[in-house]
């Protein structure tokens, strides 16, 4: 299959299909002491975790939080009121209520949700003019990822997607490492991600009583409802389900394939192969162990013009012999392998970057980077100062290989054939039926269902 889709022909490309969107803003034009005025949206678990990485550099007054369950809003808001001087937040419970409420006071948005529901929220923020910042995996589905590339584009706000790591200083060398030409060209590349699935055992039986501090209804959203179950779905082990979460790959993909993506200036691939344990697939829960081989046209910092990407997931592990290491050492439990045709970099998830063989690479003087900070640098850019350096622009297309991955483990063993510019498979129209899915009755959103 042939392709001379790049990046940059993509998002010319993107420039003429995108939905307009107005755009109206608080912070555009604001004087450069103000504040920027924010809203969280989620603010347990990890959105805890946002909601300090956001408001710590002084910068932000959040002006309202959203979440389905009233102990984590009560805990952020105390939070606020001690720890920031921030004691007049307003709560939510539904975040349609705080965008049309909120809209004329508000300049941005975090979204640190479940992965069904950042499309929905995302792509509502934006069509109010807001910034987002949005938890990884950018989105749920693949359609739902282009759609919300373009609506951002179009609009104008600046974006940038939950992968911190993407900052941190072991991220940044690696990629200034294989684009200073150290490994040579790069001949095929290898992540993965030890650890069992989320979930297991399909949906079970019966219901549990609805906590009375969770909304279950706001919860579902856009998925099709089923019972509560308790510590089934919310607060953590719903990533394990596939009408919820996006599995292993959704939770660690975007943050392991980010470096290869960034160093080899990838986009979107033309195909993907995958192996799974089919037999015992409930069609409810992720695979316990996943194989996937991704093929992208090749940069030039490749060796071809095609290169070969492979993740695993559930102990899978690449292939003996890739790498000359000596026997006290071993592949870290999560992380890539970069095969190029001057030597091998293994990157740790995370930590500095190993080259091999370490005789060749002895005294090697590492670039001279530093860490940045991934929050901040989004504040800054919603305030006019600077750029991301994730902003959908590029995690839009991370996040749809993602997907597709996550597509393709219904039909293990077939080479999907993927045609990027029109969204579908060229050799398996069946497959295209899960580029995207139904919203439910009551929670349509415009541009996406």
């Amino acid at each position: 299959m042939e392709s001379t889709i790049t990046r940059r022909s993509f998002m010319e490309g993107l420039a003429g299909a995108a939905i307009a969107f107005p755009f109206v803003s608080r912070c555009w034009g604001q004087p450069p002491n103000s504040k920027l005025h924010h809203a969280c949206i989620g603010v347990g678990g990890m959105g805890n975790s946002d909601l300090h990485s956001i408001v710590r550099g002084g910068k932000v007054q959040v002006i309202a939080i959203c979440d389905i369950d009233e102990n984590n809003l009560n805990a952020a808001a105390k939070i606020l009121a001690e720890q920031y001087n921030q004691p007049d937040v307003r709560k939510y419970r539904d975040w349609r209520d705080l965008l049309e409420k909120e809209a004329a006071n508000i300049d941005s948005v975090n979204v640190t949700t479940p992965d069904h529901m950042h499309a929905p929220i995302t792509m509502s923020a934006i069509q109010k003019g807001k910034h987002v910042y949005c938890q990884k995996p950018l989105t749920h589905t693949v359609l739902e990822a282009r759609r919300i590339t373009q609506a951002a584009r179009k609009a104008g706000v600046v974006t940038q997607m939950g992968i911190q790591i993407h900052s941190d200083i072991a991220y940044r060398m690696a990629v200034r490492i294989v684009q200073n030409g150290t490994l040579g060209k790069i001949k095929e590349w290898h992540s993965w991600k030890d650890g069992g699935p989320f979930a297991t055992g399909g949906r079970p039986e019966g219901s549990d009583p609805v906590p009375p501090t969770v909304d279950w209804d706001k919860w579902i959203g856009v998925a099709s409802m089923r019972p509560y179950k308790e510590k089934i779905y919310h607060p953590f082990a719903w990533r394990g389900w596939l009408d919820f979460g996006s599995g292993m790959m959704g939770d660690f993909t975007c943050h392991i394939f980010d470096p290869p993506f960034t160093a080899m200036g990838l986009s979107h691939c033309l195909s993907v192969k995958t192996e799974v344990p089919h037999e015992e697939w409930n069609g409810e829960n992720y695979p316990s162990w996943q194989i996937h081989e991704f093929l992208f046209p090749g940069t030039k910092y490749t060796e071809g013009k095609t290169i070969k990407g492979t993740w695993y997931s559930g102990g899978k592990r690449p292939p003996d012999g890739l790498v000359e290491m000596p026997p006290e050492r071993k592949l870290p439990g999560a992380g890539s392998m970069f095969i190029g045709t001057e030597g091998v970099m293994v990157l740790p998830h995370w930590a500095g970057p190993q080259l091999y063989p370490m005789d060749k690479f002895k005294g090697y003087k590492r670039p001279d980077v530093k860490s940045l900070d991934h929050y901040q640098e989004w504040v800054d850019a919603c305030m006019g100062n600077g750029k991301t350096d994730a902003g959908f622009d590029y995690s839009g297309p991370l996040t749809e290989t993602t997907q597709l991955g996550n597509l393709s483990i219904r039909y293990p063993g077939k080479m999907l054939e993927w045609d990027a510019s029109n969204l579908r498979f060229t050799n398996a129209p069946e497959a295209n039926r899960y580029i995207h899915k139904k919203y439910r009755d009551g929670w349509s959103v415009k541009g996406l269902g």
